[in-house]
């Protein structure tokens, strides 16, 4: 079982994380002696170039594993799903290339947002994300409870791609907690209980929140039971103000280990 981060590279985490002074060249090296995974959030915005992730490679230790974020054109897409824009999918896929090569590559996680509903059209633009990320382990993360079914858990099995349990605020149109697992991969993202600003905050400000040890224990028991169904396990935290997804990193691992 893998426990890492979203993202890495926070001026707030100087302090709280980071030592005084610790300059956004030298985050990700001693964030690599601390945690033994990490996703990469920021490819969500611009597609990393082939040198930045091949960087990536070089200053973190071998065994340490990646996930990276799916391009927002090609998940988050505003018009027409039958015709897609797919060709930043194409170049996100060239640019992995040296965590593939160096076996770091954990999984590409394809996050969609709520209004990205269940439907003959979705599920035909799955397929086209799936056949131009062909070879690649994929995860989807869906923010809307209509995915969670059985079909949907179907669908990804026949499609090799793996399933994102969540912690997110509870309201009705957001995913419950689970532990589902579909192929090699099991997959949680803890996004905080800011249910204030989910829905009208910025990202430091939906994501701003503090997981007290309650609060993780019933996700501590889930987690090994997905651990015993997978290849690998990875639980990333994505309550990133102010270094408080490092702490509570740190913590649900001990609970693990405990």
């Amino acid at each position: 079982m893998l426990v890492g981060t979203c993202g890495y590279s926070y001026r707030d985490w100087v302090g709280p994380f980071y030592p005084p002074g610790t300059r956004s060249g030298a985050m990700l090296d001693y964030y690599a002696h601390r945690f033994p995974c990490v996703e990469i959030d920021s490819s969500y915005y611009r597609v990393p170039n082939e040198a930045t992730i091949a960087s990536m490679d070089r200053r973190t230790p071998k065994g340490f594993r990646f996930t990276v974020k799916l391009p927002g054109t090609v998940t988050h897409v505003p018009g027409d799903l039958d015709n897609p824009p797919l060709d930043d999918a194409l170049v996100f896929r060239e640019s992995l290339s040296p965590l593939v090569e160096a076996k770091k590559l954990g999984a590409v996680l394809m996050q969609f947002p709520n209004s990205f509903r269940p439907g003959v059209r979705a599920e035909r633009h799955i397929r086209r994300l799936r056949d131009a990320l062909n070879g690649l382990p994929l995860v989807a993360e869906f923010r809307h409870r209509g995915w969670q079914s059985s079909e949907t858990l179907h669908l990804l099995e026949r499609l090799d791609i793996g399933w994102c349990n969540v912690d997110t605020p509870r309201f009705d149109t957001l995913p419950r907690p689970s532990s589902d697992v579909v192929g090699d991969i099991a997959y949680v993202r803890f996004h905080g209980r800011n249910a204030a600003m989910w829905w009208k905050g910025d990202a430091a400000e939906r994501y701003d929140y503090i997981y007290a040890p309650e609060e993780l224990e019933p996700w501590a028991a889930r987690v090994s039971e997905m651990a015993s169904a997978a290849r690998e396990t990875y639980v990333f935290f994505n309550n990133h103000r102010f270094g408080r997804a490092a702490s509570s990193a740190t913590l649900f691992a001990r609970m693990l280990r405990g």
